[in-house]
């Protein structure tokens, strides 16, 4: 069974910088890409930030130059460095994984982690 499990979540004031983690575990055989998404209340749930091995990283614009995401592939982790964070980057950001396990290949999600921006 192959688990996505983030933390690092909180509360911040504008202006301010969180970092998001994120480890996949389980029988993984390979990763294939892992990313954020986020949704807010009332809001569909978005693309923050992707990062397939090997190929080009993309970010949401509202969040470019403001947000850095990173892996330590020999971890199986993904991080989500936020800085300028705004009050509308409060959100469940959610962790994400394409991976083949032996469970064959297949996206994962994990649970979510609450991050507000407020003073």
């Amino acid at each position: 069974q192959v688990q996505l499990v983030e933390s690092g979540g909180g509360l911040v004031q504008p202006g301010g910088s969180l970092r998001l983690s994120c480890v996949a575990s389980g029988s993984i055989f390979s990763i294939f890409a892992m990313g954020w998404y986020r949704q807010a209340p009332g809001k569909q749930r978005e693309l923050v930030a992707d990062m397939p091995s090997g190929g080009s990283t993309v970010y949401a614009d509202s969040v470019k130059g403001r947000f850095t995401i990173s892996r330590d592939n020999a971890k199986n982790t993904v991080y989500l460095q936020m800085n300028s964070l705004k009050p509308e980057d409060t959100a469940v950001y959610y962790c994400t994984a394409r991976l083949r396990s032996v469970l064959g290949s297949g996206g994962y999600w994990g649970q979510g982690t609450q991050v507000t921006v407020s003073s």
